[in-house]
């Protein structure tokens, strides 16, 4: 392994940002993905927004049949210029042991955060379209009512399966049967 700085690792002037690229940025606290040569920088997820999404794997772990793996932050490449981190990937046994995913996850969950909202429903979501994700989900735990909005694909379209909020559940099956109820996943984090 190689330390290098910021400075080392940026692609010179005339050129976007690769895969390569990304793969030598230095681990500095920040997470950096990559969307259509653009780098995008965002600092680490918060405590409240890493139960969240811990929750959210405890319960697909626990349905997830032996053949499919939950990870969380796996690095899925969909092109040479687009990587992302998503919170939440369900992939293919096979595919556990390699440094990242180069095939699409059947599953992929992203975790809202007021500073990358509307990059997760634009552009991330549409990439993850293009690449063939299956089943793309957006939770939003801050909002009253916490929600979860669920993406199928279909003839290579994302169409919006379902959206719940609150106690209403949601009832999968895609990759797997498991249910989800929103304010569940935020539980943990109410006060009284």
């Amino acid at each position: 392994m190689t330390v290098v700085s910021i400075a080392e690792a940026w692609p010179a002037a005339d050129r976007p940002f690769t895969v390569a690229d990304l793969d030598r940025m230095p681990d500095d606290g920040r997470r950096y993905e990559l969307l259509d040569g653009t780098l995008i920088v965002s600092p680490r997820p918060t405590n409240a927004h890493q139960e969240v999404a811990m929750e959210l794997a405890i319960r697909l772990r626990r349905a997830c049949p032996r053949h499919l793996r939950v990870i969380p932050e796996s690095a899925i490449q969909v092109s040479a210029t687009a990587e992302f981190d998503p919170d939440i990937a369900v992939i293919e046994q096979e595919q556990v042991h390699a440094a990242k995913c180069t095939v699409p996850p059947l599953l992929v969950v992203e975790i809202r955060s007021p500073s990358t909202a509307l990059i997760d429903l634009g552009r991330k979501k549409a990439a993850y379209e293009q690449f063939g994700v299956p089943a793309f989900c957006v939770v939003d735990p801050h909002v009253k009512k916490p929600s979860l909005t669920v993406f199928e694909l279909a003839g290579g379209r994302y169409r919006q399966a379902a959206q719940v909020s609150g106690d209403e559940p949601y009832r999968a099956q895609r990759p797997f049967p498991v249910e989800v109820v929103p304010s569940a996943l935020v539980a943990g984090l109410m006060t009284d």
